[in-house]
């Protein structure tokens, strides 16, 4: 896990989204045309939280979020996910 120089603000989280799968579980390849977005990554930054709402999830945490959820973002040519703290699901 790569230390980010970017500091998400108050509820937000800054995710590393995990790798697309690249083979069904029968062996087919799948082509990246056909790719889904990953629906879980790994925290590697996270803001101070709400005055009331104190953050629940830690830098480190591999996480589950909506297919949708969060902004892409690019730091130094790696892509990550900015999204709200209530955008995530689960703690895996």
């Amino acid at each position: 896990m790569a230390k980010v120089s970017l500091k998400p603000l108050a509820d937000r989280v800054l995710v590393e989204a995990a790798p697309a799968e690249e083979k069904t579980a029968g062996g087919i390849i799948i082509p990246d045309t056909a790719k889904e977005k990953p629906q879980r990554g790994k925290i590697v930054a996270i803001g101070t939280g709400k005055k009331d709402e104190p953050l629940t999830v830690k830098v480190g945490d591999s996480v589950l979020y909506g297919k949708y959820a969060g902004t892409e973002i690019t730091i130094e040519g790696k892509e990550y996910l900015i999204m709200r703290e209530s955008d995530i699901f689960a703690v895996l």
